[in-house]
């Protein structure tokens, strides 16, 4: 089905009306907005659109109650899966705003390439442009429970259509940006299902900054996600915040492997870069401060430049998710 893509400019554009009205977390301008829509039990998916001509790359499309439209998903084979019998290690791939479950599979990124010769199966799917890995507060637009269709209904889906390991052991979590986000969120929320954590420029503190990742959060999701509803409210669900904040569930890191990549050097001419990545940097910072002080591993790296993923650190970060999930 055809979709409106929105461009940075019209997210801008877009959010600047919308700003004045929430930034404060306050007011009454969504009072109105229903809740968003519940979901039934089960994998509740049906298959609409499927392509697997290709020996590695396949793509499905869903219809499910979760989403008011029907979300994609591509799912990047192993070399050899088709005659070797053996069972894998799932990577749930996650993209960044305003993209889609194609965005690791087009120039610049390489997921092909990236991946060949490599034992593992990338899942990747729809997130919405804004949907922030959330079931949200409120939508306009009909349902939007992103987090419900990922963990309660694809998971099983991919764990019942190909040999994986259905297991925390045999599955890892990565994303870009919103995608990073959602990683480290699903990784501390839904513990029993990843191994493995890794967040490429993606922020890791929702209350810092003047609490500007949640503003953002809300602010853009009602521009090009919600049609003026907002993932955490308003005014703002605290407790919902605080479930979803990886600064605040230091714990729930404890004996997984976790990866954190920021760019240490944003362009001051690039509003996005400046935008993200300096609350990217400075919630990876804080959040690499409570794990020091817990004294839960995890790798780390900082790199001249802002917000987009580095190749070289994608494949080692890859390597080291091979290394730790169970081997096929």
């Amino acid at each position: 089905m055809s979709e409106h893509r929105p461009t940075r400019r019209s997210v801008l554009k877009a959010a600047g009306g919308a700003w004045a009205a929430m930034a404060l977390g306050g007011g009454s301008v969504l009072a109105a907005a229903s809740p968003a829509s519940a979901v039934g039990d089960g994998h509740g998916l049906r298959i609409v659109d499927r392509l697997e001509s290709d020996p590695r790359m396949r793509h499905y499309r869903f219809r499910t109650a979760a989403i008011g439209w029907d979300p994609g998903v591509n799912v990047l084979l192993p070399d050899g899966y088709h005659t070797s019998g053996r069972r894998y290690p799932v990577l749930y791939l996650f993209h960044g705003g305003l993209g889609d479950f194609t965005a690791f599979d087009r120039p610049p990124l390489n997921i092909r390439a990236w991946t060949a010769g490599k034992p593992i199966i990338v899942v990747m799917p729809d997130g919405g442009k804004a949907g922030w890995y959330s079931n949200p507060v409120s939508s306009l637009a009909g349902p939007r429970n992103w987090e419900h269709f990922h963990i309660e209904q694809l998971i099983r889906w991919v764990d019942d259509n190909f040999r994986t390991y259905a297991e925390c052991a045999g599955r890892a979590v990565s994303g870009f940006s919103m995608g990073g986000f959602g990683a480290l969120k699903y990784a501390a929320k839904h513990g029993g299902h990843f191994a493995s954590v890794s967040s490429h420029s993606g922020p890791a503190s929702l209350r810092r900054d003047d609490s500007a990742v949640i503003r953002w959060a809300n602010v853009s999701s009602a521009a090009v996600e919600l049609g003026g509803g907002t993932v955490y409210g308003v005014p703002w669900d605290q407790n919902r915040i605080s479930a979803d904040n990886p600064v605040q569930r230091i714990e729930s890191y404890r004996d997984k492997r976790v990866f954190l990549v920021a760019g240490a050097s944003p362009d001051p001419a690039n509003p996005f870069d400046t935008l993200n990545e300096v609350h990217v940097l400075g919630g990876q910072r804080e959040f690499r401060g409570l794990l020091d002080r817990a004294g839960i591993a995890h790798e780390w790296h900082e790199r001249p430049g802002g917000h987009h993923v580095r190749e070289d650190l994608f494949i080692h970060d890859l390597n080291g998710i091979i290394g730790r999930l169970r081997k096929a």
